[in-house]
């Protein structure tokens, strides 16, 4: 397992805690969580692994009131906006799931000049934002897992009908959490994704 520097930072008046991974002159790559899950999730899933083993450089946070950050009234996106500043983080990836995946959307839909690309997992708040989601541009993958219960795979559908140039890959009989449920297929479809973008 590669090691994860443990960091804190205050970032729009929130103190946010975070693991970082990776060589620092590497693509930057900044990883969410959903609800119930939390930045470690990645270290012990292996993402962190293998993100550093492609020469990236991960940043996994865990958002106020989660893992070890405290709660917080800022919102998110002016929360990760200076966060981008603090740890001088240059267009990054975005993965997020679930809720991760929603705060990631909107962060692209509302600072498009600060985002590289975009992996959603699950993502919630599709419906929400349906009529602004033609304006991401940036490279998309969307997966979902085939038996979501959370957040439909219509969802998925209308990510990737919205998005121009996306890519939608459904990992069969998986649940909401599906990059957990099958992470050699998770890392998989990420990677390819990675190498291409």
């Amino acid at each position: 397992m590669v090691e994860a520097i443990e960091r804190r930072v205050v970032a729009g008046h929130c103190e946010v805690s975070c693991l970082e991974a990776g060589p620092a002159g590497g693509r930057d790559i900044v990883l969410l969580h959903g609800m119930k899950f939390k930045a470690r999730t990645w270290q012990e899933l292996g993402t962190l692994d293998v993100l550093a083993g492609l020469g990236r450089h991960a940043v996994a946070l865990d958002l106020p009131g989660f893992g070890a950050s405290p709660a917080c009234e800022s919102k998110p996106g002016a929360i990760l906006a200076d966060f981008l500043t603090q740890m001088q983080l240059t267009k990054p990836v975005f993965i997020g799931p679930s809720m991760g995946g929603r705060v990631a959307l909107e962060f692209c839909l509302d600072h498009a000049d600060l985002v590289g690309a975009l992996v959603l997992v699950g993502a919630v708040g599709v419906q929400e934002n349906r009529e602004r989601l033609s304006k991401v541009t940036v490279p998309t993958l969307i997966v979902w897992g085939g038996a979501d219960a959370v957040s439909p795979i219509e969802n998925g559908r209308l990510l990737n009908g919205k998005i121009a140039g996306s890519s939608f890959f459904i990992i069969d009989g998986a649940p909401h959490p599906c990059y957990l449920d099958q992470p050699v297929i998770w890392h998989r479809e990420l990677v390819s994704f990675l190498e291409k973008t």
